[in-house]
């Protein structure tokens, strides 16, 4: 059974969704508040985050960022309001794994819990490049999300490194914007492509000796990407 923390402050919402919640089979954990998130979370064991971005206390982006902090690496989904565009691409920057916009239809949240699912289960398997993936000095580890490159080690979020996953999974070949978004997102209503940019930015920042320059990391004008080792 998996666990899920929901953060929400409106009653009416989270009573219809923890019911429908645990209808599936899921266990739900509620917070109505922002600032009672990080202790509920460090008390418990969930695999995901429900997560509003208009809180009391702390809002929803400043909850993911310090969770992200503490480097805990379960997937995030965002409940945001129809207007808040600027927010989702913030949120996902942040470490967020998806948002859905209310009012959404429940058999959609579903849906989206349900890919967030087999997405993570997908990049914790070993693959064919073992659970770990290692070259020119470069390290990733698809399980703790920890990274190493020239700058020395840091902590990818969960996107960062599907995105590394799938691109170096297909080394030589180039991958459209629509594919990373279907793979790693699972859906192609995303705000915009600039964000999927700034994920390949992060990754050159962390594996290239001059992100200005990149040699593994490649973008392919008009087309999409390319992960490539000279």
């Amino acid at each position: 059974m998996k666990t899920i923390l929901l953060v929400e402050d409106d009653v009416n919402l989270a009573q219809g969704l923890i019911l429908n919640l645990e209808s599936e089979g899921y266990q739900v954990v509620h917070v109505d508040n922002g600032q009672e998130v990080l202790p509920v979370f460090r008390d418990g064991i969930f695999d995901l985050i429900l997560l509003d971005i208009m809180l009391p206390g702390t809002d929803g982006l400043a909850v993911c960022r310090q969770i992200r902090n503490e480097g805990a690496t379960l997937p995030i989904l965002f409940l945001t309001a129809r207007d808040q565009t600027d927010q989702k691409v913030e949120g996902l920057i942040a470490g967020g794994d998806d948002y859905i916009t209310k009012p959404f239809d429940m058999a959609e949240l579903l849906a989206r819990i349900q890919g967030i699912f087999r997405r993570q289960a997908w990049l914790l398997a070993p693959g064919s490049a073992g659970e770990t993936f290692e070259w020119d000095g470069r390290r990733l580890d698809y399980k703790t999300f920890e990274a190493e490159g020239p700058g020395g080690k840091v902590r990818l979020t969960h996107k960062e490194c599907m995105v590394a996953k799938y691109l170096i999974e297909r080394e030589g070949e180039v991958v459209s914007r629509d594919q990373l978004l279907d793979a790693v997102w699972g859906y192609h209503a995303y705000p915009t492509n600039r964000t999927v940019d700034n994920f390949i930015l992060k990754l050159r920042k962390t594996f290239e000796d001059d992100p200005a320059s990149p040699v593994y990391f490649e973008t392919i004008r008009g087309v999409g990407y390319r992960f490539k080792r000279p």
